[in-house]
């Protein structure tokens, strides 16, 4: 039992606008959809207008459903913005979904997607050979240098030395 003390140290945080703007995309597509949906059952009632939203195009249905998927999740993400990277000196963890043990972390690298989108990478020691992506770096609000800074000194913090904090 800790009494109430955390000992989560927050290595990076997200920016607040690109996370804004995709909840404004998320809502307004969703909104199209749905007039777009109902707008064939407007003078019929309530009942024909939810049959219509629910059983009219499939294909509009399912982007509903998607442009609200989209909009939670961006939704979640802008509400641990300050606290996105951190690690509990035992493992590092990406928002509250996503944690990698400090022990199997190699390096953290700066490497671009198949869509042209550079992201901050973890190297885990795990036997894969794919990389981690821990943050796309225009969501980034802290340097992806300090970042990296930050996660390699917990790693090495954690192996009994802090070599990260000298070999700069």
């Amino acid at each position: 039992m800790t009494g109430g003390f955390s000992r989560q140290i927050v290595i990076g945080r997200l920016k607040a606008k690109p996370l804004l703007a995709g909840q404004l995309l998320c809502g307004l597509a969703a909104a199209a959809l749905v007039v777009r949906q109902a707008s064939g059952a407007w003078g019929d009632g309530a009942g024909e207008v939810l049959r219509a939203l629910l059983f009219g195009n499939l294909l509009a249905t399912a982007g509903i459903a998607a442009a609200l998927l989209g909009f939670a999740a961006f939704f979640r993400a802008w509400r641990r913005r300050d606290a996105f990277i951190w690690h509990d000196g035992a493992r590092l963890h990406r928002g509250a979904s996503d944690s990698w043990p400090l022990p199997l972390i190699r390096d953290v690298v700066i490497s671009k997607g198949e869509f042209g989108v550079s992201s901050l990478r973890l190297v885990v020691d795990d036997d894969s050979e794919v990389t981690r992506e821990l943050v796309k770096l225009y969501l980034l609000a802290d340097s992806p240098e300090a970042v990296r800074g930050g996660v390699m000194f917990a790693v090495a913090g954690l192996r009994g030395f802090p070599a990260g904090s000298v070999m700069n």
